[in-house]
């Protein structure tokens, strides 16, 4: 359960409270930390463009306005613009707003269950999205077209099952976790068996890949694909500090304040499952962003989810960020899997506050 609870008085107070001074200050300096983590990313790379080339060439479009005013930017080479328009940005725009939902949901659901150990996949989402993938990967199915959307329909399926089954028991945040796990380990089992049987070991290696998460070869429609539902979800959540900040008091005292615990839960879920599928269909998944981030904001903020929500979207895309460009200059030129990045770091970080902790 999660252990950083304050008093109810207190979180009944806090949506008529105002934002801390300093929580308030980090947040906005976690803003500004976000374009500067775009224009590293979108600087770095085996051809390093630099932070000034890469800027002139993001500005690019501005060109007309600046020299009306007396400002003329050099011309950028024509290589050098499109390898930052066409490869590197799409690339790290992904990454930002995959690794922002991620953070979102993930705080989402740990308040929803009441559960630090509880991540943006415990519902199946990303189960559901895998093995549909998975099943159009091996059976030579899988076109630009068909994968994303095969996977984003199966994340939702997943969930909705996930919901229904829950229901149908009438139990609450603990029969939902219990039916999530249940339903990771049944598609866990069918993703394990298409890939042993596919029928070329290249399919089972594509398949695999997939799974690791990654973000090689983005483009500007895997952006769209995922920013479009993904900021949509991002942005409702955004609104629901309150309703997550009474989760935190359990769900009787907060039905006893006049919230429907049960519709709530259903419309957070759904939420965060949109938001979810919308980075994994492009991604593949992407593991320890939903854990990791939540628990280090938590860590450093405290429960208020006023707080918790914005700086856990912000931390969430920047991390994926600089994890993608760990993946992508770390081993140059070999090229690591974004995913595999998120994991080695994810998970030593994770043992860390475990061990901090201690009995608590």
């Amino acid at each position: 359960m999660v252990t950083d609870v304050v008093p109810p008085q207190r979180l009944r107070a806090a949506p008529h409270r105002a934002v801390p001074r300093g929580r308030a200050l980090l947040t906005l300096c976690l803003a500004g930390l976000v374009p500067a983590a775009v224009l590293a990313a979108t600087s770095l790379g085996p051809s390093a463009t630099g932070p000034v080339d890469t800027l002139v060439i993001l500005l690019e479009p501005t060109r007309p306005m600046l020299e009306a005013v007396g400002i003329s930017p050099p011309v950028p080479s024509a290589a050098t613009a499109s390898l930052v328009w066409s490869i590197r940005l799409p690339r790290v725009l992904l990454a930002l707003v995959v690794g922002a939902g991620l953070g979102a949901a993930g705080l989402v659901m740990q308040a929803v269950f009441r559960n630090p150990l509880a991540d943006p996949g415990v519902t199946g989402v990303s189960s559901g999205a895998a093995m549909v993938a998975v099943i159009l990967i091996v059976t030579g199915l899988a076109t630009p077209l068909t994968l994303p959307l095969g996977a984003f329909l199966g994340a939702l399926a997943a969930v909705f099952v996930v919901q229904l089954v829950a229901g149908l028991r009438g139990g609450g945040g603990g029969t939902l976790l219990l039916v999530g796990i249940a339903m990771n380990s049944l598609l866990g089992a069918v993703i394990s068996a298409a890939i042993a049987n596919a029928p070329r070991s290249d399919d089972a290696q594509a398949a695999m890949f997939w799974l690791n998460g990654d973000l090689t070869g983005a483009t500007w429609t895997d952006v769209a694909v995922a920013a479009l539902p993904g900021l949509v979800g991002i942005v409702v959540l955004l609104g629901t500090a309150g309703e997550l900040n009474l989760f935190l008091l359990g769900e009787d005292q907060a039905a006893s304040t006049g919230m429907r615990t049960a519709r709530t839960r259903q419309v957070l879920l759904a939420l965060s499952a949109v938001v979810i599928a919308a980075g994994v269909c492009v991604t593949g998944v992407i593991g320890f962003v939903g854990l990791v981030v939540p628990h280090l904001a938590r860590l450093l903020l405290g429960p208020d989810h006023r707080v918790l929500l914005p700086v856990s979207v912000l931390v969430g895309g920047v991390f994926l960020v600089l994890a993608d460009v760990v993946a992508r200059n770390l081993f140059d030129p070999v090229t690591l899997q974004t995913g595999i990045v998120t994991a080695l770091v994810g998970a030593p970080v994770l043992l860390a506050l475990v061990c901090r902790r201690g009995g608590r």
